[in-house]
């Protein structure tokens, strides 16, 4: 197998200095005053093309020869690689093919034509879109950019790490999203070299979280399946060289729920005005859901922010939904002038917000004097959810709470 050493590392970090910029790493007060000392946040959703998949494939293409470059290279990707691919192709004048799993995002997909890429569709996840890639590479002679199982991949990632250290020097916890595990291992060589006492976490979504098992049987296990809105993140199995060196160097790899990945994702919305796709989210949901766990100072890694606008959308509520700032409720009343017009005003009265209403009028279990209104409330968490509830059953409503 091969290795990466901290050779490789520093070379890579030479290869691209004119190539990234070293991203920002920024205070965040609203964390640190949950985990009990200074959280940092690293901000690789605003490196060039949106992630950090740039470092790794940069240095990989920069690595061919002339006679490999003339061949074109492959990729496959959900997005943040295949962006990372193009870009990286075209500075070198090299051309790019990606293939991306069918409902891969737009933003993504556009994204990657833009800088170049001929995109080609296949399968549903990423191991499907690999496989193709991999057929494409010996019909046509391309050369394979893995997006995660390569020692120069993980040595371009490496120099997120290295940066890290240099940022924060007295950095005592990094957590990090993991997919395929490029980044993590790389993070993790960096910090074991030049300061090995910093403890290094990884994090999966529970949807696709193939490395708490690999890491128990000791060899990399595929999932069966997977399912979560984290696409960047979404690897059914391991790479064999990544794999090595986080059994070696990451002290543990926890999972998030997608409610916490989008509860994490609204937060950065509002109290860091940061944009991150739900794998960009994932180290801040860890923190949020075990802040006692992470030695500060932390530093936190946000790996992407490339997310459809849609997507976004959705996730938000989601996101609010899982903070229980939705409400959803059925109420009954009277099928009489200035019914709705009271219960507005009840919820006026306790500053719910009302975002949807509908009435209905027929039903199997409604009298012919009644009607039944669903409303979406947004609340400002669930103290004020139960004291909007209260409110209404005061004032004698019957009230049927609904999923949202």
């Amino acid at each position: 197998m091969s290795t990466v050493s901290m050779a490789d590392v520093e070379a890579a970090r030479e290869l691209l200095r004119d190539v990234v910029r070293p991203t920002p790493l920024e205070d965040s007060r609203w964390l640190a005053g949950r985990v009990g000392g200074r959280v940092h946040l690293k901000c690789e959703n605003l490196q060039r093309a949106g992630s950090f998949k740039i470092r790794g494939a940069y240095v990989r293409i920069a690595r061919l020869s002339e006679q490999e470059r003339a061949r074109g290279v492959v990729a496959a990707s959900a997005g943040n690689h295949a962006q990372g691919v193009a870009l990286a192709a075209s500075m070198l004048h090299t051309k790019a093919t990606v293939f991306m799993p069918e409902g891969a995002a737009i933003v993504k997909e556009k994204a990657t034509r833009a800088y170049g890429a001929d995109v080609r569709f296949a399968g549903t996840s990423i191991d499907d879109a690999l496989l193709e890639a991999r057929a494409f590479a010996a019909e046509t002679g391309a050369v394979l950019i893995h997006p995660f199982d390569h020692p120069d991949i993980v040595a371009g990632q490496a120099t997120v790490g290295m940066e890290i250290l240099e940022q924060c020097p007295d950095v005592r916890t990094i957590v990090v999203g993991t997919g395929g595990g490029g980044l993590t291992a790389g993070i993790s060589l960096a910090v074991h070299h030049l300061k090995p006492g910093v403890r290094v976490v990884g994090v999966q979504a529970e949807g696709a979280a193939a490395y708490p098992t690999s890491l128990e049987a000791g060899r990399p296990i595929a999932l069966e399946r997977m399912s979560t809105m984290a696409d960047g993140i979404a690897v059914g199995c391991p790479g064999d060289v990544p794999f090595d060196m986080i059994r070696q160097y990451v002290d543990s790899v926890v999972t998030v729920s997608e409610e916490s990945l989008s509860r994490a994702l609204v937060l950065l919305l509002e109290r860091a005005k940061l944009v991150v796709e739900p794998a960009g989210a994932a180290a801040v949901a860890a923190l949020l859901d075990d802040p006692g766990a992470y030695e500060p100072p932390v530093v936190a890694v946000l790996s992407g922010g490339n997310i459809d606008p849609l997507l976004l959308l959705r996730v938000i509520r989601h996101g609010m939904a899982a903070a229980g700032r939705y409400l959803a409720l059925r109420v009954r009343v009277p099928d009489a002038p200035g019914g709705l017009a009271r219960l507005l005003s009840e919820l006026a009265a306790v500053d719910a917000n009302v975002l949807d209403v509908v009435h209905e009028r027929t039903g199997s279990t409604l009298s012919i004097e009644e009607v039944e209104i669903a409303l979406q409330l947004e609340t400002r968490g669930p103290e004020h959810c139960e004291r909007v509830l209260a409110k209404l059953r005061e004032s004698g409503y019957s009230i049927a709470i609904s999923s949202n």
